[in-house]
Order: C-alpha cells, then structure tokens, then sequence
C-alpha cells in the first residue's frame, strides 16, 4: 500500500482558485485551516504577479499548492483541483473571502443529512442580498434558464459557494476554462439527475475596485453553456 492510498479520507477538499490575491490568500488559507472538518486544501495560482505566488510557496504544510505556468482560468484551475480530490466532498472556496469558510461544517452535516450529490450555498434565500453588486437580476435570470430548461428548482445558480461529492463531480467530464464552469458543472449535475439543493449562505461582496473579476460578458457567456449543454451536447 503506497503512503497515498493509505491516507485516511479527508471529510472534505477545498479548492482555492487564485489570481493577484494577495490581499486575501494568506487569510482565506487561516480561516479555511481553522474550520472544524478534516480536510484536503489545494491551492491553484493562475500565474499570479501581484506577489501572490511568493506568499504561496511559504504556507502551511496541510496545504497543496499547485503553480499553473500561466493564466489558464479559473474553471481549468477548479478542474485541476478536482485531479487532485481525495475528499469524499468537494467545495470550491473564492480566495476573495465573499463566502465564509465557517459555513462548512453545515453545508456537510446537511448535505449527508439529505443524501446529496450537491449543494449549493445560495446568497438570496430567504430574501437575502438582492442587490449585491448590481448582478442580481442578470443571475436571476440565468438562474431561470436553468430551471426551466433542466427541471431545477434553484434560487441562485451563480453562486460560487458550491459543495459536490467527489465521486461525482470527478466524472462529469467537465471543460470549462473560465467561470464557465460554474454553469456547465450546474447543467450536469441537474441533466443527469442528481440529487441537489441549497441553503441560504452569508455573502460578502466585493467591488470592482477591491478586485472582483467577473464582468457582464461572463453572464453571455454562462447563457450560451446553459443552452449548449441542454440542445447541442
């Protein structure tokens, strides 16, 4: 038996995708070490040149820390990280700190309390945040997309706080290069049916200026995945 095998399963893997984050990385990688779960953390740097890289090749030695050789998207990066799983859950962790790595306890006690294959962490349940960054009503919108087009019943498929079991996420064979693939691993999970739901999570959004990435063009994008995945693939 190789030292690899024999490791135990963590409870959960967290995928950290960073790009010029060095304001936050060092502080996401403190606040997702002290949650309460076993855990496998893999960190994916996109060619960071803010200084990023630097501070990643001194972190703790619990973290996995991959060095793209250039900026291949954050959706390649997730799908690196995915490679890599040895969790019997996967989440993807922003390096931005929008989404709390505290939650993480709940999300797995609910998700084995129901049996899921997915759960997402939605920031306007229970009528939170319905103005956060100006993008409301354009997720909304691809949130009913996909509802309609895949029988969801889903509040917020945008949300980037988003929990699979390994085995499952593993197998979707997933292409996604960009934030793309917050859609087509949505489509995938709802069109081959398996189990997923939500619970309403904290969400801390941050500006333009404080470094947040996505832009309207993304939102044509995820637009063209959702209809590609349900009519052309």
């Amino acid at each position: 038996m190789t030292e690899e095998t024999s490791k135990p399963i963590p409870e959960l893997t967290v995928a950290i995708a960073a790009y010029n984050e060095r304001a936050t990385i060092m502080q996401v990688l403190e606040r997702v070490i002290a949650v309460p779960v076993t855990k496998q953390i893999i960190v994916v740097d996109n060619c960071s040149t803010d200084g990023t890289r630097e501070l990643l090749t001194d972190v703790d030695d619990s973290v996995e820390v991959i060095f793209q050789p250039r900026n291949l998207g954050k959706g390649t990066s997730i799908r690196t990280a995915i490679t890599h799983a040895r969790g019997e859950y996967f989440i993807i962790q922003d390096a931005d700190l929008e989404y709390e790595p505290e939650q993480y306890p709940r999300l797995l006690s609910y998700a084995r309390e129901h049996d899921l294959d997915a759960l997402y962490g939605s920031r306007v349940m229970d009528g939170r945040n319905t103005n956060y960054v100006g993008y409301y009503f354009g997720v909304q919108a691809l949130t009913w997309m996909t509802n309609v087009l895949y029988g969801a019943r889903l509040t917020d498929v945008a949300t980037a706080c988003k929990m699979f079991r390994t085995s499952v996420v593993s197998k979707l064979n997933l292409r996604g290069a960009s934030f793309d693939l917050d859609f087509e691993v949505t489509n995938k999970i709802c069109r081959d049916n398996w189990r997923i739901d939500e619970v309403p999570v904290p969400y801390h959004p941050r500006t333009f200026d404080e470094g947040k990435k996505i832009r309207s063009r993304d939102g044509l994008s995820a637009a063209y995945v959702i209809i590609r995945d349900r009519f052309i693939e």
